[in-house]
């Protein structure tokens, strides 16, 4: 039976879960105190037999066998390897525990869509949910020990009443090597075809709702079936076992209470008790001992499933609903709140003091805001609008296009590759024709464009110059100390990739 402690820690208080130690019940206790005896028992014979038995040479020779042991338990990973099967094993029970299957939502289902109030319509309602309820019957005798304790043969299943006589007949006639209990499942698909003809279920729809919900509750029953089929690797749970013995083993050696190798060496404490190891075991054997009982939670352990109940409980609401149920529902009238725009329902004197909590708005409803004006003010969407970018990722998410033009491609020479020309502004053209430009910089950028291919045309004329090298005449000093400086503006939102272009040298 399963050990419920939830009320006694609905609420946090001095002491909450140290009243929870005293419980036998399913407690750590009740698993754990025969090894715990037997671990104490084999302590306690090693330590008589080193200090009355052993003489002093095999007393010295026994102190270094005990610090190699000492020094072994360090290289046994325990909390590694234990909190990772343990891990595993909670994972894996709490997946079984949901995939028990539940009739709740296929007995609304038949309920809904199967009508009829006279004798054929209840007939075929019962029938549908108990061919249900009898695959869950069949599949949990399958994996558990107490299901099985209380349904040992298929005649205590008939009596019961979970099948019939001449369903018993039709099962059992069925030869199969595998497990039979997908059989009332696809009697429950037969039956619901014949109500569909029948026109007890009136359309196509709601037969495939009843047909997917069975669909369900069987995956369910199947999961189960797996879950019982497909343990974890046998390896792994050896590994975990001999990993624990093997380190307790070296304990029981190697935390034994030693003489000093040399007369008159200082030694440690004789304490003659090991608490430290002693609590050592509780926690690794006990982390042991919670895997070796929730490994397989169909068996008959105080925290096991109570799948006796649950059928019980199963079978009793299922049929409930499906008969005495079936359209028998109180009067649709006016609720309490009906001219009511806000529905508050009333508090008792223990909870009145909760109406005096505000409601919840969100974390920042009572944020306050900047008290100048001008922060609160809305932003003109303009060109001039500066754009914040990070240099280095404008370069690859704003790149301009390829600086050379196929046009322009044989001109110039190696040593002076064409770059694309910048704008007045400092940044490149806009690679989107569909932004505004400034009219003064387009129309100086296509002066200079008419002015280069003009010098172009010159210099092809030029005599001395060789083919396909252009005339490039050097500045004096003079002229180059008379050259403008190009002077870069803030970027604007037009200019893509300009925000990380800091000047242009021509």
């Amino acid at each position: 039976m399963t050990v419920s402690y939830t009320l006694k820690v609905a609420n946090s208080r001095f002491g909450g879960f140290s009243k929870l130690l005293f419980r036998w019940k399913g407690s750590i206790y009740k698993l754990l105190y025969k090894e715990f005896i037997v671990f104490v028992v084999l302590y306690a014979v090693l330590s008589l037999v080193y200090r009355r038995l052993l003489t002093e040479e095999q007393k010295r020779l026994y102190t270094k066998v005990a610090q190699y042991c000492n020094r072994s338990t360090d290289l046994i990973p325990m909390s590694f390897v234990l909190g990772f099967y343990v891990t595993l094993i909670v994972n894996r029970w709490w997946a079984q525990y949901t995939s028990i299957p539940l009739p709740d939502q296929l007995m609304c289902v038949i309920s809904s869509n199967v009508h009829g109030k006279d004798e054929r319509g209840r007939i075929l309602r019962r029938t549908l949910i108990r061919y249900a309820n009898l695959s869950a019957v069949l599949i949990l005798r399958s994996v558990s020990t107490r299901v099985l304790k209380r349904f040992p043969t298929m005649d205590h299943v008939l009596e019961a009443g979970f099948m019939t006589q001449d369903e018993r007949k039709k099962f059992e006639s069925l030869h199969s090597d595998f497990n039979k209990y997908w059989i009332p499942c696809v009697w429950f698909t037969n039956l619901a075809a014949q109500a569909r003809r029948d026109g007890r279920i009136h359309d196509d729809v709601a037969l495939r709702l009843l047909m997917d919900e069975l669909n369900l509750y069987r995956a369910k029953c199947s999961m189960l079936f797996h879950y019982d089929w497909i343990s974890i690797p046998l390896v792994y749970t050896q590994v975990v076992t001999i990993a624990v013995y093997s380190f307790f083993a070296f304990c029981l050696v190697g935390r034994q209470f030693l003489e000093p190798l040399e007369p008159g060496q200082e030694g440690d404490l004789d304490m003659y008790i090991p608490l430290s190891t002693l609590l050592q075991f509780f926690f690794y054997a006990g982390w042991l001992k919670v895997a070796e009982q929730i490994i397989n939670p169909f068996g008959e352990d105080d925290d096991d499933f109570e799948t006796n109940k649950l059928i019980d409980r199963n079978l009793q609401v299922s049929l409930l609903s499906v008969d005495d149920m079936y359209q028998n529902l109180p009067p649709a009238v006016k609720d309490k709140y009906w001219n009511e725009t806000t529905a508050q329902p009333p508090y008792t004197m223990a909870t009145a003091a909760e109406t005096l909590k505000p409601s919840f708005l969100g974390s920042t409803f009572d944020m306050r805001m900047c008290e100048d004006a001008e922060q609160s003010q809305l932003a003109e969407a303009s060109p001039s609008v500066l754009r914040i970018q990070t240099p280095l990722l404008s370069r690859f998410f704003t790149a301009a296009s390829p600086a050379i033009s196929i046009k322009n491609f044989g001109w110039g020479s190696r040593a002076q590759p064409h770059l694309r020309r910048p704008r007045a502004d400092g940044g490149f053209p806009s690679p989107y024709s569909t932004r505004s430009e400034d009219p003064e910089s387009v129309a100086r950028i296509e002066e200079e464009e008419t002015e280069d291919e003009e010098s172009r045309a010159s210099e092809s004329t030029t005599p001395g110059c060789r083919p396909g090298k252009a005339w490039q005449p050097e500045a004096s000093e003079t002229q180059r100390k008379e050259l403008p400086l190009i002077q870069v503006k803030e970027p604007s939102s037009d200019s893509i990739g300009a925000d990380w272009l800091e000047a242009w040298e021509p």
